[in-house]
């Protein structure tokens, strides 16, 4: 269970950036040009490349190179995974880690 705990919080480390936030929130209409993105905010090229990066490396979009030209999409299956972890974590189940003894009997 922890590496889900490490992984989940991974990704909301990258999401957690307000930009970040944005381009995951304009990669939900379908996929995009970098080029596209860029003319969305007031920032460089190089900034907006290590923003992808920290989408693409924490599992939340998906890249495909054409020529110059890079295109994001999201992860579907990753969110869908992060969705459904939060989703149990926030309710009360059997085996949640608030009944687990914290003694070694």
């Amino acid at each position: 269970m922890e590496q889900v705990y490490i992984d989940t919080a991974k990704m909301l480390r990258a999401m957690s950036d307000p930009k970040r936030l944005r381009i995951v929130d304009m990669l939900s209409c379908g996929e995009m040009c970098a080029c596209k993105i860029l003319e969305k905010f007031q920032i460089t090229q190089p900034t907006l490349s290590h923003d992808m990066k920290v989408l693409a490396e924490a599992g939340i979009v998906n890249q495909i190179r054409d020529g110059k030209n890079i295109y994001y999409s999201l992860n579907h299956e990753a969110l869908t995974v992060m969705h459904q972890t939060l989703g149990r974590m926030f309710e009360d189940k059997p085996d949640c880690i608030c009944h687990q003894s914290s003694r070694s009997d």
